[in-house]
Protein backbone atom coordinates (compact mmCIF):
# COMPACT_ATOMS: atom_id res chain seq x y z
CA UNK A 1 0.00 0.00 0.00
CA UNK A 2 1.01 3.65 -0.88
CA UNK A 3 2.16 5.84 1.87
CA UNK A 4 -0.70 8.37 2.49
CA UNK A 5 -0.49 11.89 0.56
CA UNK A 6 -0.03 15.12 2.74
CA UNK A 7 0.11 18.80 1.36
CA UNK A 8 -0.57 22.08 2.69
CA UNK A 9 -4.03 23.39 2.89
CA UNK A 10 -3.02 26.58 0.87
CA UNK A 11 -2.07 24.22 -2.28
CA UNK A 12 -5.26 22.17 -1.76
CA UNK A 13 -7.53 23.99 -4.96
CA UNK A 14 -4.63 24.41 -7.38
CA UNK A 15 -3.18 20.93 -6.33
CA UNK A 16 -6.95 19.20 -6.69
CA UNK A 17 -7.65 20.76 -10.20
CA UNK A 18 -3.81 18.69 -11.55
CA UNK A 19 -5.37 15.56 -10.01
CA UNK A 20 -8.99 16.13 -12.28
CA UNK A 21 -6.98 16.07 -15.11
CA UNK A 22 -4.48 13.76 -14.16
CA UNK A 23 -5.37 10.16 -15.56
CA UNK A 24 -2.55 8.31 -13.64
CA UNK A 25 -3.99 8.73 -10.27
CA UNK A 26 -6.23 5.46 -8.69
CA UNK A 27 -9.06 5.32 -7.22
CA UNK A 28 -7.49 4.60 -3.85
CA UNK A 29 -4.88 7.69 -4.10
CA UNK A 30 -7.91 9.78 -5.18
CA UNK A 31 -10.37 8.22 -1.85
CA UNK A 32 -7.25 9.43 0.10
CA UNK A 33 -6.85 13.06 -1.37
CA UNK A 34 -10.81 13.39 -0.87
CA UNK A 35 -10.56 12.33 2.64
CA UNK A 36 -7.20 14.73 3.13
CA UNK A 37 -9.34 17.50 1.24
CA UNK A 38 -12.55 17.24 3.64
CA UNK A 39 -9.86 17.66 6.81
CA UNK A 40 -8.19 20.42 5.77
CA UNK A 41 -11.81 21.74 4.80
CA UNK A 42 -13.09 21.13 8.23
CA UNK A 43 -14.53 23.93 11.03
CA UNK A 44 -11.94 22.42 14.12
CA UNK A 45 -14.60 23.04 17.00
CA UNK A 46 -14.34 26.61 19.27
CA UNK A 47 -13.61 24.55 22.53
CA UNK A 48 -9.91 23.36 20.58
CA UNK A 49 -7.00 24.98 21.10
CA UNK A 50 -5.76 26.49 17.29
CA UNK A 51 -2.36 28.18 18.62
CA UNK A 52 -0.78 24.65 19.68
CA UNK A 53 0.28 24.59 16.18
CA UNK A 54 1.91 27.96 15.77
CA UNK A 55 4.47 27.12 19.45
CA UNK A 56 7.84 26.46 18.54
CA UNK A 57 10.70 25.24 20.39
CA UNK A 58 8.79 23.89 23.45
CA UNK A 59 5.08 22.11 24.61
CA UNK A 60 3.31 23.36 27.08
CA UNK A 61 1.97 20.80 29.96
CA UNK A 62 -1.16 19.52 29.93
CA UNK A 63 -2.49 21.55 33.07
CA UNK A 64 -1.51 24.79 31.37
CA UNK A 65 -3.44 23.93 28.03
CA UNK A 66 -6.32 23.04 30.11
CA UNK A 67 -6.50 26.32 31.68
CA UNK A 68 -6.22 28.14 28.58
CA UNK A 69 -9.52 26.47 27.20
CA UNK A 70 -11.39 26.80 30.68
CA UNK A 71 -10.93 30.56 30.75
CA UNK A 72 -11.31 31.40 26.90
CA UNK A 73 -14.64 28.53 26.59
CA UNK A 74 -15.61 28.91 30.20
CA UNK A 75 -14.56 32.14 31.69
CA UNK A 76 -14.97 34.38 28.56
CA UNK A 77 -11.18 35.99 29.10
CA UNK A 78 -12.12 37.12 32.52
CA UNK A 79 -9.79 35.43 35.07
CA UNK A 80 -7.70 35.20 38.43
CA UNK A 81 -4.63 32.80 37.35
CA UNK A 82 -3.64 30.94 40.59
CA UNK A 83 -1.44 28.24 40.08
CA UNK A 84 1.13 27.10 42.75
CA UNK A 85 4.36 28.87 42.21
CA UNK A 86 6.24 27.12 39.82
CA UNK A 87 3.14 25.48 37.50
CA UNK A 88 3.57 28.25 34.76
CA UNK A 89 1.13 31.24 34.63
CA UNK A 90 3.28 32.84 32.43
CA UNK A 91 2.62 30.21 29.62
CA UNK A 92 -0.78 29.53 30.40
CA UNK A 93 -1.74 33.67 29.89
CA UNK A 94 0.73 33.75 26.67
CA UNK A 95 -1.13 31.24 25.77
CA UNK A 96 -4.59 32.36 25.96
CA UNK A 97 -3.06 35.90 24.26
CA UNK A 98 -1.35 34.02 21.48
CA UNK A 99 -5.06 32.00 21.15
CA UNK A 100 -7.58 34.99 21.33
CA UNK A 101 -5.18 36.59 18.14
CA UNK A 102 -5.19 33.77 16.33
CA UNK A 103 -9.22 33.94 16.45
CA UNK A 104 -9.13 37.46 16.04
CA UNK A 105 -10.89 38.88 19.40
CA UNK A 106 -7.54 40.66 20.48
CA UNK A 107 -5.78 43.19 18.14
CA UNK A 108 -4.35 45.48 21.33
CA UNK A 109 -3.06 43.66 24.40
CA UNK A 110 -0.91 45.24 27.62
CA UNK A 111 0.84 43.33 30.03
CA UNK A 112 1.51 45.25 33.70
CA UNK A 113 4.56 43.39 35.13
CA UNK A 114 7.15 44.72 37.74
CA UNK A 115 9.76 46.42 36.27
CA UNK A 116 12.34 43.47 36.96
CA UNK A 117 9.83 41.18 34.28
CA UNK A 118 9.78 43.32 31.92
CA UNK A 119 12.36 42.14 29.85
CA UNK A 120 11.39 38.41 30.32
CA UNK A 121 7.97 38.64 29.46
CA UNK A 122 8.82 40.46 26.18
CA UNK A 123 11.34 37.88 25.29
CA UNK A 124 9.02 35.05 25.94
CA UNK A 125 5.87 36.48 24.13
CA UNK A 126 8.30 36.75 20.85
CA UNK A 127 10.78 34.19 21.27
CA UNK A 128 8.18 30.81 22.37
CA UNK A 129 4.97 32.57 21.06
CA UNK A 130 5.56 34.67 17.65
CA UNK A 131 3.92 36.96 19.25
CA UNK A 132 5.49 40.56 18.25
CA UNK A 133 5.37 42.40 21.86
CA UNK A 134 7.34 45.37 22.44
CA UNK A 135 8.67 46.47 26.10
CA UNK A 136 7.57 49.72 26.92
CA UNK A 137 10.52 52.67 27.00
CA UNK A 138 9.11 56.10 26.14
CA UNK A 139 5.76 57.62 27.02
CA UNK A 140 5.19 58.13 23.39
CA UNK A 141 4.58 54.28 22.91
CA UNK A 142 1.29 53.86 24.43
CA UNK A 143 -0.59 54.72 21.24
CA UNK A 144 2.10 53.17 18.21
CA UNK A 145 2.27 49.90 19.54
CA UNK A 146 -0.66 46.79 19.63
CA UNK A 147 1.00 44.69 22.09
CA UNK A 148 2.96 46.24 25.34
CA UNK A 149 4.88 44.77 27.95
CA UNK A 150 5.10 47.81 30.69
CA UNK A 151 5.98 48.39 34.30
CA UNK A 152 2.81 48.50 36.62
CA UNK A 153 4.46 51.55 38.40
CA UNK A 154 5.79 53.02 35.32
CA UNK A 155 1.98 52.94 33.60
CA UNK A 156 0.34 54.48 36.81
CA UNK A 157 2.38 57.65 37.06
CA UNK A 158 1.95 60.25 34.91
CA UNK A 159 2.44 61.13 32.00
CA UNK A 160 2.31 57.70 31.12
CA UNK A 161 -1.33 57.14 33.45
CA UNK A 162 -3.42 59.65 31.24
CA UNK A 163 -2.19 58.07 27.33
CA UNK A 164 -2.52 54.61 28.87
CA UNK A 165 -6.44 55.40 30.48
CA UNK A 166 -7.05 56.59 27.06
CA UNK A 167 -6.31 53.26 25.09
CA UNK A 168 -8.66 50.98 24.57
CA UNK A 169 -7.12 47.32 25.01
CA UNK A 170 -8.25 43.96 23.93
CA UNK A 171 -6.98 41.86 26.44
CA UNK A 172 -4.55 43.51 29.93
CA UNK A 173 -2.53 40.76 32.12
CA UNK A 174 -1.32 41.68 34.99
CA UNK A 175 1.72 39.50 36.56
CA UNK A 176 2.25 39.41 40.48
CA UNK A 177 -1.90 40.86 41.12
CA UNK A 178 -1.84 39.88 44.70
CA UNK A 179 -0.37 43.79 44.68
CA UNK A 180 -3.86 44.59 43.79
CA UNK A 181 -5.32 43.26 47.04
CA UNK A 182 -6.14 46.65 48.57
CA UNK A 183 -8.56 48.50 46.55
CA UNK A 184 -7.75 51.60 48.10
CA UNK A 185 -4.45 51.60 46.31
CA UNK A 186 -3.10 53.10 43.51
CA UNK A 187 -2.45 49.75 41.66
CA UNK A 188 -5.81 48.83 42.10
CA UNK A 189 -7.73 51.90 40.98
CA UNK A 190 -5.16 52.17 37.94
CA UNK A 191 -6.39 48.79 37.10
CA UNK A 192 -10.07 49.43 37.48
CA UNK A 193 -9.59 52.20 35.57
CA UNK A 194 -8.09 50.98 32.47
CA UNK A 195 -10.16 50.26 29.45
CA UNK A 196 -10.43 46.41 29.04
CA UNK A 197 -12.25 43.73 27.27
CA UNK A 198 -10.72 40.75 28.57
CA UNK A 199 -8.21 40.50 31.84
CA UNK A 200 -6.35 38.12 33.51
CA UNK A 201 -4.35 38.36 37.10
CA UNK A 202 -1.79 36.32 37.76
CA UNK A 203 -0.76 35.41 41.14
CA UNK A 204 0.20 32.01 43.57
CA UNK A 205 -1.34 33.49 46.17
CA UNK A 206 -5.09 35.24 45.97
CA UNK A 207 -5.17 35.79 49.47
CA UNK A 208 -2.76 36.64 52.10
CA UNK A 209 -3.91 37.79 54.46
CA UNK A 210 -7.91 38.60 54.87
CA UNK A 211 -11.28 37.05 52.36
CA UNK A 212 -11.56 40.42 51.53
CA UNK A 213 -8.57 40.84 48.88
CA UNK A 214 -10.13 38.27 47.11
CA UNK A 215 -12.78 40.07 47.01
CA UNK A 216 -10.97 42.87 45.27
CA UNK A 217 -9.43 40.97 42.98
CA UNK A 218 -12.98 39.21 41.65
CA UNK A 219 -14.17 42.80 41.19
CA UNK A 220 -11.33 43.91 39.14
CA UNK A 221 -12.64 41.16 36.72
CA UNK A 222 -16.21 40.94 36.96
CA UNK A 223 -17.76 43.78 38.85
CA UNK A 224 -21.29 42.44 41.30
CA UNK A 225 -19.91 38.56 40.84
CA UNK A 226 -19.90 38.73 44.71
CA UNK A 227 -21.97 41.37 45.01
CA UNK A 228 -21.73 44.59 46.74
CA UNK A 229 -19.20 44.78 49.90
CA UNK A 230 -21.10 45.09 52.19
CA UNK A 231 -23.35 42.06 50.86
CA UNK A 232 -20.37 39.86 50.54
CA UNK A 233 -19.31 40.97 54.34
CA UNK A 234 -23.04 40.14 55.15
CA UNK A 235 -23.24 36.54 52.86
CA UNK A 236 -20.10 35.31 53.02
CA UNK A 237 -17.46 36.76 55.56
CA UNK A 238 -17.28 35.38 59.46
CA UNK A 239 -14.21 36.37 60.35
CA UNK A 240 -10.68 38.02 58.80
CA UNK A 241 -9.56 35.13 57.94
CA UNK A 242 -12.88 32.70 58.03
CA UNK A 243 -15.88 32.37 55.66
CA UNK A 244 -19.85 30.89 55.50
CA UNK A 245 -21.94 29.61 53.35
CA UNK A 246 -18.43 27.57 52.16
CA UNK A 247 -20.72 25.92 49.29
CA UNK A 248 -22.02 28.86 47.36
CA UNK A 249 -19.33 30.90 47.99
CA UNK A 250 -16.98 27.98 46.21
CA UNK A 251 -19.33 28.16 42.95
CA UNK A 252 -18.97 31.72 43.09
CA UNK A 253 -15.37 31.96 43.08
CA UNK A 254 -14.58 28.56 40.25
CA UNK A 255 -16.48 30.86 37.95
CA UNK A 256 -13.23 33.09 37.69
CA UNK A 257 -10.71 31.72 39.16
CA UNK A 258 -7.88 28.44 38.17
CA UNK A 259 -5.91 26.93 41.07
CA UNK A 260 -3.65 23.99 40.56
CA UNK A 261 -1.32 22.80 42.83
CA UNK A 262 1.99 20.89 42.36
CA UNK A 263 1.00 18.05 44.49
CA UNK A 264 -1.31 17.17 41.37
CA UNK A 265 1.02 17.74 38.80
CA UNK A 266 3.92 15.54 37.49
CA UNK A 267 6.54 18.23 36.94
CA UNK A 268 9.49 17.45 34.53
CA UNK A 269 11.64 19.15 37.14
CA UNK A 270 16.09 17.89 36.78
CA UNK A 271 17.70 17.76 39.73
CA UNK A 272 19.85 20.65 42.00
CA UNK A 273 23.35 19.06 43.34
CA UNK A 274 24.85 21.77 45.40
CA UNK A 275 28.54 21.38 46.80
CA UNK A 276 30.01 23.61 49.27
CA UNK A 277 33.74 24.33 48.18
CA UNK A 278 35.64 25.55 51.73
CA UNK A 279 38.67 27.95 50.83
CA UNK A 280 41.46 28.55 52.85
CA UNK A 281 41.97 32.50 53.25
CA UNK A 282 45.72 33.43 52.95
CA UNK A 283 47.57 34.98 56.23
CA UNK A 284 47.12 38.47 54.78
CA UNK A 285 43.37 37.89 54.00
CA UNK A 286 42.93 36.31 57.46
CA UNK A 287 44.40 39.04 59.00
CA UNK A 288 42.61 41.98 57.38
CA UNK A 289 39.16 39.50 57.86
CA UNK A 290 40.29 39.41 61.53
CA UNK A 291 40.80 43.19 62.03
CA UNK A 292 37.30 43.98 60.05
CA UNK A 293 35.55 41.92 62.53
CA UNK A 294 36.91 43.46 65.77
CA UNK A 295 36.59 47.14 64.11
CA UNK A 296 33.03 46.33 63.49
CA UNK A 297 32.13 44.66 67.01
CA UNK A 298 34.14 47.66 68.75
CA UNK A 299 31.94 49.95 66.85
CA UNK A 300 28.57 48.16 67.16
CA UNK A 301 29.07 47.64 71.21
CA UNK A 302 29.73 51.41 70.83
CA UNK A 303 26.67 52.84 69.56
CA UNK A 304 24.32 49.82 70.12
CA UNK A 305 22.10 51.30 67.42
CA UNK A 306 21.47 48.85 64.67
CA UNK A 307 20.16 52.03 62.19
CA UNK A 308 23.18 53.34 62.36
CA UNK A 309 24.98 49.72 61.26
CA UNK A 310 24.44 49.26 57.67
CA UNK A 311 27.70 50.56 56.47
CA UNK A 312 29.44 48.47 59.44
CA UNK A 313 26.73 45.55 58.46
CA UNK A 314 28.60 45.72 54.79
CA UNK A 315 31.85 46.15 55.84
CA UNK A 316 31.19 42.60 57.53
CA UNK A 317 29.94 41.07 54.35
CA UNK A 318 32.39 42.42 52.03
CA UNK A 319 35.70 41.15 53.34
CA UNK A 320 34.75 37.70 53.06
CA UNK A 321 34.18 39.18 49.37
CA UNK A 322 37.41 40.62 47.94
CA UNK A 323 39.33 43.33 49.03
CA UNK A 324 38.37 45.57 46.25
CA UNK A 325 35.16 45.62 47.95
CA UNK A 326 36.11 46.42 51.27
CA UNK A 327 38.06 49.06 50.08
CA UNK A 328 35.03 51.23 48.59
CA UNK A 329 33.41 50.91 52.10
CA UNK A 330 36.01 51.25 53.99
CA UNK A 331 37.13 54.87 52.65
CA UNK A 332 33.68 55.86 52.42
CA UNK A 333 33.23 55.04 56.22
CA UNK A 334 36.69 57.16 56.81
CA UNK A 335 35.89 60.21 54.65
CA UNK A 336 32.52 60.47 57.12
CA UNK A 337 34.41 59.57 60.37
CA UNK A 338 37.71 61.81 59.19
CA UNK A 339 35.31 65.01 59.20
CA UNK A 340 36.62 67.38 61.58
CA UNK A 341 39.22 65.53 62.03
CA UNK A 342 43.57 66.54 61.61
CA UNK A 343 44.82 63.02 61.29
CA UNK A 344 43.43 59.49 60.92
CA UNK A 345 43.09 57.02 64.10
CA UNK A 346 45.92 54.36 64.71
CA UNK A 347 42.77 51.93 64.38
CA UNK A 348 42.10 53.04 60.82
CA UNK A 349 45.18 53.29 59.85
CA UNK A 350 46.05 49.58 60.77
CA UNK A 351 43.14 48.76 58.72
CA UNK A 352 44.74 50.28 55.57
CA UNK A 353 47.70 48.37 56.08
CA UNK A 354 46.53 45.18 56.07
CA UNK A 355 44.28 46.03 53.15
CA UNK A 356 47.18 47.08 51.64
CA UNK A 357 48.99 43.98 52.18
CA UNK A 358 46.23 41.79 50.37
CA UNK A 359 48.03 41.01 46.82
CA UNK A 360 45.47 38.12 45.81
CA UNK A 361 41.87 37.05 46.36
CA UNK A 362 42.23 33.03 47.37
CA UNK A 363 38.14 32.73 46.30
CA UNK A 364 38.60 34.65 42.77
CA UNK A 365 41.77 31.58 42.22
CA UNK A 366 39.10 29.22 43.46
CA UNK A 367 36.58 30.73 41.11
CA UNK A 368 39.18 30.44 38.01
CA UNK A 369 40.41 26.92 39.02
CA UNK A 370 36.64 25.97 39.35
CA UNK A 371 35.49 27.47 35.67
CA UNK A 372 38.55 25.82 33.40
CA UNK A 373 37.37 22.67 35.02
CA UNK A 374 34.00 23.34 33.76
CA UNK A 375 34.57 24.52 30.46
CA UNK A 376 33.21 24.74 27.99
CA UNK A 377 29.79 24.23 30.46
CA UNK A 378 28.36 27.78 30.42
CA UNK A 379 28.50 29.20 33.84
CA UNK A 380 26.52 31.83 36.19
CA UNK A 381 28.89 33.51 38.93
CA UNK A 382 26.91 35.78 41.78
CA UNK A 383 28.78 38.41 43.78
CA UNK A 384 26.70 40.95 46.07
CA UNK A 385 29.48 43.80 44.93
CA UNK A 386 30.46 45.93 41.64
CA UNK A 387 33.94 45.76 42.51
CA UNK A 388 34.04 42.36 43.20
CA UNK A 389 32.39 41.89 39.83
CA UNK A 390 35.08 44.20 37.77
CA UNK A 391 38.11 42.35 39.62
CA UNK A 392 36.32 39.25 38.69
CA UNK A 393 35.72 40.39 35.24
CA UNK A 394 39.38 41.25 35.09
CA UNK A 395 40.83 38.11 36.27
CA UNK A 396 39.17 35.77 34.11
CA UNK A 397 39.83 38.28 31.08
CA UNK A 398 43.59 37.71 32.24
CA UNK A 399 43.14 34.08 32.58
CA UNK A 400 41.44 33.84 28.72
CA UNK A 401 38.17 32.72 29.89
CA UNK A 402 35.62 34.82 28.13
CA UNK A 403 32.80 36.48 30.33
CA UNK A 404 30.05 39.21 30.26
CA UNK A 405 28.66 41.26 33.20
CA UNK A 406 25.21 41.74 34.03
CA UNK A 407 24.03 44.20 36.96
CA UNK A 408 21.34 46.54 37.62
CA UNK A 409 22.75 49.69 36.18
CA UNK A 410 22.80 48.21 32.39
CA UNK A 411 19.64 49.96 30.38
CA UNK A 412 17.35 46.66 28.76
CA UNK A 413 18.96 46.86 25.66
CA UNK A 414 22.29 46.34 27.53
CA UNK A 415 20.98 43.64 29.15
CA UNK A 416 19.84 41.73 26.22
CA UNK A 417 22.92 42.36 24.66
CA UNK A 418 24.69 40.84 27.43
CA UNK A 419 22.14 37.87 27.72
CA UNK A 420 23.12 37.13 24.26
CA UNK A 421 26.84 37.53 23.85
CA UNK A 422 26.26 34.89 27.18
CA UNK A 423 24.37 32.38 25.23
CA UNK A 424 26.16 32.45 22.04
CA UNK A 425 29.46 33.19 23.00
CA UNK A 426 31.15 33.73 26.37
CA UNK A 427 31.26 30.82 28.46
CA UNK A 428 30.62 33.11 32.13
CA UNK A 429 28.34 35.40 33.23
CA UNK A 430 29.29 37.77 36.29
CA UNK A 431 26.26 38.93 37.85
CA UNK A 432 25.13 40.94 40.65
CA UNK A 433 21.93 40.46 42.94
CA UNK A 434 20.11 42.50 39.68
CA UNK A 435 21.15 39.28 37.72
CA UNK A 436 18.73 37.55 40.42
CA UNK A 437 15.76 38.95 38.93
CA UNK A 438 13.72 38.52 35.92
CA UNK A 439 16.21 36.77 33.76
CA UNK A 440 15.60 32.96 32.64
CA UNK A 441 18.78 31.43 31.97
CA UNK A 442 17.39 27.69 31.22
CA UNK A 443 20.17 26.84 28.88
CA UNK A 444 23.41 27.26 31.96
CA UNK A 445 23.53 24.65 33.83
CA UNK A 446 26.25 25.90 36.44
CA UNK A 447 26.03 27.99 39.04
CA UNK A 448 28.49 29.90 41.62
CA UNK A 449 27.69 31.56 44.85
CA UNK A 450 30.81 33.42 44.64
CA UNK A 451 29.36 35.64 47.75
CA UNK A 452 26.56 34.17 49.66
CA UNK A 453 23.28 36.69 50.50
CA UNK A 454 22.47 36.11 54.30
CA UNK A 455 18.72 36.74 53.19
CA UNK A 456 17.15 33.07 51.96
CA UNK A 457 14.45 34.96 49.12
CA UNK A 458 17.76 36.25 47.61
CA UNK A 459 19.45 32.97 47.26
CA UNK A 460 16.48 31.08 46.01
CA UNK A 461 15.81 34.23 43.31
CA UNK A 462 19.54 33.35 41.74
CA UNK A 463 18.93 29.78 41.73
CA UNK A 464 15.62 30.29 40.08
CA UNK A 465 17.56 31.78 36.80
CA UNK A 466 18.76 28.31 36.00
CA UNK A 467 16.65 25.87 37.65
CA UNK A 468 13.06 26.29 36.88
CA UNK A 469 10.68 24.73 34.25
CA UNK A 470 12.30 23.97 30.83
CA UNK A 471 15.73 23.51 32.41
CA UNK A 472 16.80 19.65 30.70
CA UNK A 473 19.37 19.05 32.62
CA UNK A 474 20.67 19.07 36.19
CA UNK A 475 21.88 21.80 37.50
CA UNK A 476 25.06 22.49 39.59
CA UNK A 477 25.25 24.57 42.57
CA UNK A 478 28.68 25.61 44.07
CA UNK A 479 29.04 27.78 47.31
CA UNK A 480 31.65 29.27 48.16
CA UNK A 481 32.51 29.50 51.72
CA UNK A 482 35.17 30.96 53.33
CA UNK A 483 36.91 28.86 56.36
CA UNK A 484 36.44 29.92 59.82
CA UNK A 485 34.42 33.39 58.75
CA UNK A 486 30.63 34.48 59.27
CA UNK A 487 30.25 33.26 55.58
CA UNK A 488 30.44 29.47 56.68
CA UNK A 489 28.05 30.17 59.43
CA UNK A 490 25.63 31.39 56.99
CA UNK A 491 26.06 28.92 54.43
CA UNK A 492 25.65 26.11 57.77
CA UNK A 493 22.29 27.88 58.44
CA UNK A 494 20.98 27.72 54.68
CA UNK A 495 22.32 24.47 54.06
CA UNK A 496 22.06 22.17 56.77
CA UNK A 497 19.52 23.59 58.71
CA UNK A 498 16.84 24.94 56.61
CA UNK A 499 17.77 22.56 53.82
CA UNK A 500 17.22 25.71 51.32
CA UNK A 501 18.86 24.24 48.87
CA UNK A 502 17.34 21.07 48.74
CA UNK A 503 13.55 21.31 49.22
CA UNK A 504 12.83 24.82 47.92
CA UNK A 505 9.53 26.50 49.96
CA UNK A 506 6.90 27.90 47.45
CA UNK A 507 5.73 29.81 50.48
CA UNK A 508 9.33 31.55 51.24
CA UNK A 509 8.07 34.90 51.13
CA UNK A 510 5.51 34.55 53.61
CA UNK A 511 7.79 32.42 55.78
CA UNK A 512 9.96 35.21 56.10
CA UNK A 513 7.09 38.17 56.56
CA UNK A 514 6.07 36.03 59.35
CA UNK A 515 9.08 35.46 61.05
CA UNK A 516 10.53 38.56 60.27
CA UNK A 517 11.29 41.22 63.37
CA UNK A 518 11.63 45.19 62.53
CA UNK A 519 15.35 44.95 61.80
CA UNK A 520 15.11 42.42 58.96
CA UNK A 521 16.48 39.15 58.42
CA UNK A 522 19.93 40.25 57.73
CA UNK A 523 20.05 42.77 60.77
CA UNK A 524 19.16 40.09 62.67
CA UNK A 525 21.48 37.51 62.05
CA UNK A 526 23.99 40.63 61.94
CA UNK A 527 23.11 40.78 65.44
CA UNK A 528 24.09 37.48 66.04
CA UNK A 529 27.30 37.17 64.64
CA UNK A 530 28.04 40.95 67.08
CA UNK A 531 26.43 39.59 70.45
CA UNK A 532 28.02 36.04 70.37
CA UNK A 533 31.22 35.61 72.11
CA UNK A 534 32.76 32.82 70.10
CA UNK A 535 31.92 30.38 67.23
CA UNK A 536 29.76 28.05 68.99
CA UNK A 537 27.54 30.23 70.26
CA UNK A 538 27.10 31.89 66.81
CA UNK A 539 26.33 28.06 65.58
CA UNK A 540 24.05 28.03 69.02
CA UNK A 541 21.66 31.07 68.13
CA UNK A 542 21.63 30.21 64.18
CA UNK A 543 20.05 26.81 65.18
CA UNK A 544 17.59 28.75 67.02
CA UNK A 545 16.57 30.80 63.93
CA UNK A 546 16.03 27.70 61.98
CA UNK A 547 14.02 26.50 64.22
CA UNK A 548 11.93 29.57 64.16
CA UNK A 549 11.88 29.59 60.02
CA UNK A 550 10.08 25.85 60.42
CA UNK A 551 7.95 27.02 63.12
CA UNK A 552 6.92 29.84 60.88
CA UNK A 553 6.74 27.32 57.76
CA UNK A 554 4.22 25.36 59.70
CA UNK A 555 2.22 27.95 60.46
CA UNK A 556 2.00 29.44 56.96
CA UNK A 557 1.22 25.98 55.13
CA UNK A 558 -1.59 25.44 57.41
CA UNK A 559 -3.00 28.82 57.19
CA UNK A 560 -2.86 28.48 53.28
CA UNK A 561 -4.40 24.86 53.84
CA UNK A 562 -7.33 26.28 55.28
CA UNK A 563 -8.22 29.37 53.15
CA UNK A 564 -7.72 26.91 50.13
CA UNK A 565 -9.97 24.18 52.38
CA UNK A 566 -12.75 26.99 52.37
CA UNK A 567 -12.16 28.44 49.04
CA UNK A 568 -11.22 26.42 46.54
CA UNK A 569 -11.50 22.65 47.60
CA UNK A 570 -13.92 22.17 50.20
CA UNK A 571 -13.70 21.52 53.77
CA UNK A 572 -15.71 18.88 54.81
CA UNK A 573 -13.99 16.32 57.28
CA UNK A 574 -13.40 13.82 54.87
CA UNK A 575 -12.26 16.19 52.31
CA UNK A 576 -9.62 17.49 54.86
CA UNK A 577 -8.62 14.03 55.96
CA UNK A 578 -7.03 13.62 52.15
CA UNK A 579 -5.70 16.99 52.15
CA UNK A 580 -1.92 16.80 52.95
CA UNK A 581 0.95 19.44 52.97
CA UNK A 582 2.18 19.83 49.53
CA UNK A 583 5.90 18.66 48.73
CA UNK A 584 8.40 21.68 48.57
CA UNK A 585 8.90 23.57 44.98
CA UNK A 586 11.95 23.04 43.66
CA UNK A 587 11.72 25.92 41.30
CA UNK A 588 10.25 29.81 41.65
CA UNK A 589 8.13 31.43 39.22
CA UNK A 590 9.37 35.09 39.23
Amino acid sequence: MQPPIRFDRKWLHPFLSQVETNQHWSTWERFQLALEAAKAEAIPSFESIQCLKQIRGFEPLPHQIEVAKRVINEMHGRAILADEVGLGKTIEASLILKEYIIRGLVKRALILVPSSLVLQWTRELNQKFQIPAIAQKKAWMWDKYDILVASIDTAKREPHREQTLNQHYDLVIVDEAHKLKNRRTKNWQFINQLQKKYCLLLTATPIQNEINELYNLVTLLKPGQLGKQSQFQSNYVAGKRKAKNEKRLQEEIRRVLIRNRRSDQQLPMTKRIVKTITIELSSDERALYDAITRFVRQKYHKFLDMKNMLSLLVLQKEVCSSRDAVFHTLFKLLQKGAKGQSEISPEVSHLIQLLRNVKYSSKVKTAVELIRRLSPEKVVLFTEYRATQEMLMRELLNAGIQAVPFRGGFNRNKKDWMMELFQKRSQVMVATEAGGEGINLQFCQHMINYDMPWNPMRVEQRIGRIHRLGQTRDVHIYNFATVDTIEEHIIWLLHEKINLFESIIGELEMILEKMESKEGVENSLMRIMLEADNDRQIREQLSRWGDSFFKAKEVVQKEQREKEDVLLYGSSPSQKMDRTVSPSLRVPDY
